[in-house]
């Protein structure tokens, strides 16, 4: 089964190949990599392997990181979606939904992480029926700190994470219908 969700101005979709492009010019950006430590990809390559890892999380968990495209134009415009982390700890947690989103510059500041955040927390309740979801932000990230809240999740606490040396903000949202 393929994931594919619409919103009124967007589209969530699995990830192709073809997205490479895409995917470079996001993660290569040094402002997008503001909070998220400040390590943009350098290469290509580093983006097909980010897809191949989606595609096989994709088999494995049913869900991962969704490519982002806006209706309008059609144009890849970041990603966004859950994803299961099971593969490190954060505030004491693993094996959680996380919802996330990261988005090209110049389609800040339009309401797409929220829009494509509602949709994803609503497809991990309705389809996925999972319990709780979670969210993270640097402390510092208010955009994303304010996103998070919008899309429904509620603030918890903040949290230092050793690995990265920063401060985190960590958040929930509970299923309304279990």
């Amino acid at each position: 089964m393929s994931i594919y969700i619409e919103t009124e101005r967007l589209l969530l979709r699995e990830f192709e190949d073809q997205d490479v492009d895409g995917l470079f010019a996001l993660d290569s950006d040094p402002l997008v990599h503001k909070y998220l430590g400040n390590k943009p990809v350098t290469n290509k390559d580093q983006c097909l392997e980010y897809i191949t890892s989606c595609k096989q999380k994709y088999k494995a968990h049913g869900i991962c990181r969704l490519a982002l495209i806006e209706k309008k134009s059609g144009d890849f415009i970041g990603w966004s979606g859950l994803k299961l982390i099971d593969d490190y700890t954060f505030n004491n947690h693993t094996n959680f939904y996380d919802v996330g989103y990261r988005l090209i510059p110049k389609y800040w500041n339009k309401g797409y992480a929220t829009e494509s955040g509602k949709a994803a927390v609503n497809y991990g309740f309705e389809t996925l029926k999972l319990d709780t979801i979670f969210g993270l932000t640097e402390i510092k990230n208010e955009a994303s700190h304010n996103a998070l809240l919008k899309i429904g999740l509620d603030y918890i606490e903040d949290f230092y994470y050793p690995e990265d040396a920063i401060q985190l903000r960590w958040y929930a949202i509970k299923n309304p219908n279990l």
